[in-house]
């Protein structure tokens, strides 16, 4: 970030201030407001904070009218198809791709990892065998403080690099075992001969009568849902991990927050929503009734998994992950599955559609990865702690870069106070 030559002027009652002008490397000029309300005592109004810069970053970039995702400078789709995600955890961690010696190292210290402090298996048995698995996420994700005293001081730089893969290591279990809660079945333990996505698949769906043997095509297409919902730039659940951060607040309250953020259906529960739509739908010759609906201004329905709010041409994320769910519906097949034959139709007939390609209707990662999870026979409720799982190393990327920033301070947003002014206390027998 450099400041440019160039400034904005703003004149307010007479009195013109000058605002400097930054340049990042990629993206719009940049407007430090920073001194705005010392030198002229008014704040900027910006609702969502959708043009607002809430810090500098160099983790992640994302052109939403190119359609491109940039990790660290490298594109997501070549990432996708070339890397893995324990390859781009690295990355987004340290910035740089690693060696293969580093590769190695950093592989090694996950899966020493991967397992659970043995009274964890206490605390799930606290919730309810009905509790949803976001909610037993957030619990048992944020009492990692008190399992794990060691890696919670913040001033200290190795206690945060154990905090950091801690998270990313154990975090297919937490997820894993909340599942098998959910669904009354015994926890499964980690194994170390495994890779990350085939660890987390076993623990999902091995059961002490019957050993379950990872399909390689699976476990390619469950690592390509981690490694493309990695990080995502500032969203809602990065801003608030960033936020409980800049109050000194553990690693693990941090992520906490994240995933308490992500379950919103506005944010993690995309995909969750699309599989709904198309059950809703029900079956292939109800579709162009329900494109017909799409197409209608004063029908409240609307395609779900289609168009993205960031990307106003196309998801960079999505074709590769079309690539997987054509290979996993290859192997796993769609005929007895009417949900995933709606999946399958609906998308040929959106994308031979000229409404859809005019106004750039695509499918996005997110009617992809539902389609996938569903085939691979996850239930709904699990879509989103599957998404908290991804997104993990992001959250942990933008917590370090953080708290590595000098310029960090406490989050403390503004408002435009519309209540009542001051007025005084009238006592009740007068009210």
């Amino acid at each position: 970030m450099t400041e440019t030559k160039k400034t904005a002027q703003l004149t307010l009652d007479g009195n013109t201030y000058d605002v400097p002008v930054l340049s990042p490397t990629a993206g719009p000029d940049v407007l430090d407001i920073r001194k705005l309300y010392g030198q002229a005592n008014v704040f900027t109004y910006d609702p969502g904070y959708t043009s607002t810069a809430s810090c500098d970053s160099t983790i992640t970039f994302i052109d939403g009218d190119k359609g491109e995702l940039l990790h660290r400078g490298y594109p997501i789709d070549q990432l996708a198809e070339k890397s893995h995600y324990l390859e781009v955890c690295y990355l987004l961690l340290y910035g740089e791709l690693p060696t293969a010696t580093q590769l190695e190292d950093f592989e090694a210290r996950v899966t020493m990892h991967t397992m659970l402090h043995e009274q964890m298996t206490y605390f799930y048995r606290g919730f309810r065998r009905d509790a949803h698995p976001m909610a037993v996420m957030v619990g048992v994700v944020g009492a990692m403080s008190a399992f794990y005293h060691d890696s919670t001081d913040i001033s200290d730089p190795w206690q945060r690099e154990v905090a950091s893969i801690r998270l990313i290591a154990k975090m297919p279990t937490i997820a894993a075992w909340a599942y098998k809660y959910h669904i009354g079945q015994p926890f499964v333990y980690p194994r170390n001969d495994l890779d990350y996505a085939s660890n987390f698949l076993r623990m999902c769906f091995s059961v002490p009568a019957d050993e379950y043997e990872v399909n390689p095509i699976l476990s390619r297409a469950m690592d390509r849902i981690f490694t493309l919902h990695a990080d995502h730039e500032q969203n809602a659940s990065t801003s608030t991990v960033r936020l409980a951060s800049s109050s000194g607040a553990n690693p693990f309250a941090c992520i906490a927050a994240g995933i308490a953020c992500l379950w919103g259906p506005a944010h993690g529960g995309a995909n969750q929503a699309c599989l709904e739509m198309l059950k809703e739908i029900g079956s292939v010759d109800r579709i162009p009734e329900y494109i017909a609906r799409a197409k209608d201004k004063n029908d409240p329905f609307r395609l779900m998994g289609f168009g993205h709010r960031v990307y106003k041409n196309f998801d960079p994320r999505a074709k590769v992950m079309k690539q997987s769910a054509d290979e996993v519906l290859d192997l796993l097949g769609v005929e007895n599955n009417p949900i995933l034959q709606v999946a399958k139709e609906l998308e040929k007939q959106a994308l031979e559609d000229p409404y859809f390609s005019e106004k750039k209707l695509f499918p996005n990662v997110d009617f992809y990865s539902g389609i996938i999870l569903e085939a691979m026979g996850f239930p709904t409720s699990m879509f989103t702690p599957i998404f908290a799982l991804s997104r993990t190393v992001g959250w942990i990327s933008q917590w370090k870069e953080q708290l590595a920033d000098p310029q960090m301070k406490i989050g403390r947003p503004r408002q435009l106070y519309l209540g009542e002014s001051m007025r005084d206390y009238v006592d009740i027998e007068n009210r």
